[in-house]
């Protein structure tokens, strides 16, 4: 009888460059969150951003003891982002910007903050949602290997562009990574490579493709994950001339897989870009990769998502799930318990443990809020595997 052969099965994850337009404006959402902290950092930040042809409308409830020229940032994030030539339909010194910004409701405030019997500030979730956080151990980042390759790829082919080497690059750009996995749910080798880049129309295809295939992608991939059947794609439809806010209309919070796991691991559906902490679907996705990521570190398991449910106002989550999908040295149930004996899931307990007062957020809103090791996230740091690791051999000795 013929040996079947081992079922095998792909996962795409996508990026964006930071010129893409949905990441220009999830980025002065974030600088104007930034600017805001800087000033006050109790500051009650909601702000969205549209961002069409050559106007840009900022919107949102903005509660703060703070003052900031919420156009002059926005110009001064659209200048560093590369868009400042005038005449190709977007520019921060032309473009036109309109505000309708206001206070947050009262009634919102009123469940977010509260007062202890020793009037002590007390934080209630600034909304109701689902939370999720996951981490893997393909990567040092222990993020899922296609969404860690295409967001370096993103962030490479941004760097090129602003280092000066290539001045026929323009800011928009999309990056995305097909690769194989075998049944046993690890990575085999990579399918294809996507690398879509706005370009002077003065460049040639042949050299175009050239110079991304040498400069942007080799440096970035691995040869071992190549095979003689990986496809590579750079700018597919042929030409890609017209880009960002000019070709396409960009909207905050439009990119929740590339802000996150690229496709593995659930969303809850809440944006982070443009909120301040006390809004859980920031702050508690956060702690939930926070929590993930220490209890692969640990040893724990392979895989692992964390779930955070809130209620608005309410100060702790209303539920907490681990699932490591099988891949576990404790049943999900104990694993449960450990993290509910390491962590503190109180939303005043999640904004103090992670540091979540101080600016910090622009970094965050182009090329994923997570896997970005060394980069000051204390989301991003294991210091509590080792407590973890600790807690989970106790509980084998007295099981």
């Amino acid at each position: 009888m013929e040996k079947q052969k081992e079922r095998t099965y792909f996962v795409t994850s996508e990026s964006v460059t930071e010129g893409h337009p949905d990441k220009v404006c999830d980025q002065i959402a974030d600088g104007i969150l930034d600017a805001y902290l800087e000033q006050d950092p109790k500051s009650r930040v909601a702000v969205e951003v549209m961002a069409s042809a050559n106007t840009l409308m900022l919107a949102g409830e903005i509660t703060s003891r703070g003052q900031v020229d919420v156009v002059a940032k926005a110009r001064e994030i659209i200048r560093e982002i590369g868009y400042v030539e005038k005449g190709k339909g977007f520019d921060a010194d032309t473009c036109m910007i309109l505000t309708n910004i206001h206070n947050q409701s009262p009634d919102i405030s009123m469940g977010v903050t509260k007062g202890d019997e020793n009037g002590e500030e007390v934080l209630g979730g600034g909304d109701q949602g689902i939370m999720y956080g996951y981490a893997v151990d393909e990567t040092e980042s222990l993020m899922p290997m296609p969404c860690d390759l295409a967001n370096r790829l993103a962030q490479h082919l941004a760097d090129v562009r602003k280092k000066g080497k290539a001045h026929f690059l323009y800011p928009d750009g999309k990056t995305q990574v097909t690769m194989e996995y075998n049944e046993a749910g690890e990575p085999v080798s990579i399918r294809s490579i996507v690398v879509s880049t706005q370009h002077s129309p003065l460049i040639s295809r042949c050299m175009l493709e050239s110079f991304i295939k040498k400069i942007v992608i080799q440096p970035m991939v691995d040869p071992k994950w190549l095979t003689p059947e990986t496809r590579i794609y750079v700018n597919p439809t042929g030409r890609f001339v017209m880009g960002g806010p000019a070709a396409d209309t960009g909207v905050t919070g439009r990119k929740l897989m590339v802000d996150t796991y690229g496709t593995i691991g659930k969303h809850g559906g809440g944006a982070f870009s443009g909120k301040d902490p006390s809004k859980v679907d920031r702050s508690a996705a956060y702690m939930a990769r926070y929590v993930a990521k220490n209890v692969v570190a640990a040893g724990m398991a392979k895989r692992c998502e964390v779930a955070l449910a809130f209620v608005i106002g309410q100060v702790e989550p209303e539920a907490i799930t681990v699932n490591t999908f099988g891949t576990g040295k404790l049943p999900d149930r104990y694993i449960e318990e450990i993290v509910k004996k390491v962590f503190s899931f109180k939303v005043a307990d999640i904004i103090s443990q992670l540091d979540l007062r101080r600016p910090q957020y622009r970094k965050t809103a182009a090329y994923g809020h997570f896997g970005r090791v060394n980069q000051g996230f204390r989301w991003e740091e294991t210091d509590k595997a080792w407590l973890l690791a600790g807690v989970m051999e106790g509980m084998k000795k007295t099981r």
